[in-house]
């Protein structure tokens, strides 16, 4: 079991670990996407930096990385959701602080989206359409990415209260990858509340 739980965590951490957004800006626009922007490989500033047709994909396969995840501990530890957040966590922090660059990487939006997809798949749902409305009316993916995290937070609450209090482990997770996701964006609150916070364009570049 100790075996299985250690293939765990390092395949999570390193499937998290892919830069999949310098990866796109290498492969695709031949630029290190860490030297415009905001800096950040994240999906929103390769959205912001190279156009939404490539931010997507970005955003897509960071999410896949924590989808991937959490598939892989079920398929090696079926029926122990702990486990399950174990893996889902390791990957976050593997696309947050990525061993391939310097431990640099990104906020872990789409990683914790793709995480969530796979354990709770209704409250995400919610939280990705408040993601997408926000963001078309406001153009700011980081007042996005912030109202997402708070309304997984009230919605997964309400499901867990309503069914008993079962499954609460999925809402502490919840709760604390929602609370330090909230955490990475404070600069991006502080240019919110000052004005100054980069808008996103839907134009192709």
């Amino acid at each position: 079991m100790l075996s299985n739980l250690v293939l765990i965590i390092v395949v999570s951490y390193l499937m998290g670990s892919v830069p999949f957004g310098y990866l796109l800006g290498k492969i695709i626009k031949r630029i290190d996407i860490r030297e415009h922007g905001s800096g950040n490989v994240g999906a929103t500033n390769v959205l912001r930096v190279l156009g939404w047709k490539i931010g997507l994909i970005a955003f897509l396969l960071d999410l896949l990385k924590g989808f991937g995840a959490v598939l892989f501990a079920k398929l090696i530890m079926p029926e122990s959701s702990l486990i399950y957040i174990f893996a889902g966590l390791t990957a976050i922090v593997g696309h947050m602080f990525t061993i391939f660059l310097r431990f640099k990487g990104g906020k872990g939006v789409a990683t914790s989206a793709g995480v969530f997809a796979a354990l709770i798949p209704v409250s995400i749902l919610i939280a990705l359409l408040c993601f997408i409305v926000v963001t078309i009316i406001s153009r700011y993916v980081s007042l996005s990415s912030i109202v997402a995290a708070i309304a997984l937070i009230v919605v997964q609450s309400v499901f867990t209260f309503r069914n008993g209090m079962q499954n609460i482990e999925y809402l502490i997770l919840v709760i604390i990858v929602a609370g330090f996701i909230v955490f990475k964006h404070k600069t991006n609150i502080s240019r919110l509340i000052n004005g100054t916070e980069n808008k996103i364009s839907f134009r192709s570049k």
